[in-house]
């Protein structure tokens, strides 16, 4: 009888008690987290006015302290980076079988990386690092991670921030900082053409500010300004950052850029382009070939034309620089497929490296190689009097930055998400400008790479050995990082 007693007992208290253990477990982290950061640094890109490639690394960064904020998650399948990424041995573990929880990890890791990182940017650039990070916690506690759950996690967030911090410190931006670069001399090389008056503060961002004669983005040309100007009115200091240096379009940008460590590469000439034509302005000669192609082709622009490469101007100081163009795209893509937070992560990391080696790899090209820009070459051959549809870029034309991180980029994103599915890039409507779709990640890709051309910015080789580049390059990094745990 008390045997029959006490299994109806238990029958009843087993299924209240595993009920009420699944209560007190936190629930999966939604991928709105990871798609915050990415909005938020978008932001921060187009108030800070950083030049792509600091852009980039920062995005590298970043990226890569939340990826590895949920790789250390004992419930995740990702792996972390520590011995697959150049330079980076190790990073801090957690202690035996201790629980975490990821997304806690992550967003107190991003946090302290983001904060370094910016360490010289807006007063409300850092604010607003400090409080989305609060708030997520805040959500992941009324989520269940209290306690010395949240405790413990908290602490390995800065643990692992810590280590991220170090090892970025040593990848050669530093040495970089303040170098003198010699500019060319030679008919031959590449010219900066930009003038103060080309460049405009075009995108409302977290803080307004005036910008002086000398400074990143000087007065409004409204007649040829790619996207709407806006109204400033906060002074932004003068003077040189050195973990933070504004885009100066009068000056070359990144001259060394070529020389930091990549993360994925051996090194920026593993995927090299091709040597470019050699220089010539005698008629019939490839170089000449090259830039009748070129100016041929602008001559009789369509407006579909005109509104893809404007679409993709992507000047740093209006929509985010070119990479955070297509890191927007990973941040649609986690709404549009329906991504969990750490499919997110892996997406913006992988994504992010790809871009991040592709710019090493693209510069050390670009200022070994200093080919002139078009505009250079036609006012020189064929028409003095012609213009560019929007300012030209401060740095050597060959190859194209914008064809060499969209092929990385789009490689990337082929190999985790597919390319069999229709999107709509939204990145620019909140400057006004309108959406465009693309059948997939290629066709986006491949508009990319015709609207430098279209912009009358490269010649066409740069854009097709770029492009060619930029998908050598993401194959590297989706061949050498294997995110994934085995099942």
């Amino acid at each position: 009888m008390r045997r029959r007693n006490l299994s109806r007992v238990l029958a009843l208290v087993l299924p209240l008690a595993l009920s009420l253990g699944s209560a007190c477990r936190p629930s999966e982290p939604d991928a709105q987290l990871v798609a915050q950061w990415l909005r938020t640094s978008l932001a921060f890109v187009r108030a800070e006015r950083l030049g792509p490639p600091v852009a980039a690394r920062i995005s590298a960064y970043a990226s890569i302290a939340l990826y590895e904020g949920y790789a250390a998650d004992p419930r995740s399948r990702l792996r972390s980076l520590a011995g697959q990424v150049n330079g980076l041995w190790s990073v801090p573990m957690v202690a035996g079988d201790r629980a975490i929880d990821g997304a806690t990890v992550a967003a107190e890791a991003e946090r302290v990386v983001l904060d370094s990182l910016f360490s010289e940017g807006f007063p409300g650039t850092r604010r607003t690092i400090d409080s989305l990070a609060a708030a997520q916690i805040e959500a992941r506690r009324r989520a269940g991670v209290k306690g010395d759950l949240r405790e413990r996690s908290v602490a390995h967030g800065r643990a692992l921030a810590k280590s991220i911090l170090a090892w970025a410190a040593t990848d050669g931006f530093f040495a970089t900082r303040g170098r003198a670069w010699p500019a060319p001399t030679s008919v031959s090389q590449w010219v900066n053409t930009v003038t103060t008056d080309q460049f405009v503060a075009q995108q409302l961002s977290a803080e307004s500010d005036i910008v002086l004669a000398g400074s990143a983005a000087p007065t409004a040309d409204a007649a040829r300004a790619s996207t709407r100007n806006v109204f400033t009115n906060r002074p932004k200091a003068l003077g040189p950052k050195t973990t933070l240096p504004q885009f100066n379009p009068i000056k070359p940008t990144e001259p060394y850029w070529g020389t930091l460590r990549t993360f994925a590469l051996r090194n920026g000439d593993e995927c090299a382009p091709p040597p470019p034509p050699v220089y010539s302005q005698k008629p019939g000669s490839d170089f000449w070939k090259m830039g009748k192609e070129l100016y041929d082709s602008v001559q009789t622009l369509d407006e579909e034309k005109k509104a893809i490469a404007l679409f993709w101007a992507d000047n740093p100081v209006a929509t985010g620089t070119p990479g955070f163009h297509w890191i927007s795209v990973v941040n649609q893509m986690t709404a549009m497929r329906h991504l969990r937070a750490d499919q997110a992560a892996e997406a913006y990391m992988l994504t992010s490296v790809a871009i991040a080696d592709a710019f090493v790899g693209c510069w050390k090209e670009k200022y070994r190689s200093l080919v002139v820009r078009p505009v250079t070459y036609v006012h020189r051959v064929f028409n003095a009097k012609w213009n560019t549809l929007f300012a030209t870029p401060p740095f050597p034309e060959y190859p194209s930055g914008h064809s060499t991180l969209s092929g990385a980029a789009s490689e990337v994103l082929v190999a985790l998400l597919g390319d069999s599915i229709p999107f709509t890039d939204s990145t620019q409507v909140d400057i006004g400008a309108p959406a465009r779709s693309y059948r997939n990640f290629t066709h986006a890709r491949d508009e990319v790479a015709v609207s430098r051309v279209y912009g009358g910015i490269h010649f066409m080789p740069a854009v097709v050995n770029g492009t060619a580049q930029g998908k050598c390059i993401g194959q590297r990094v989706l061949v050498r990082l294997r995110t994934r745990a085995a099942p």
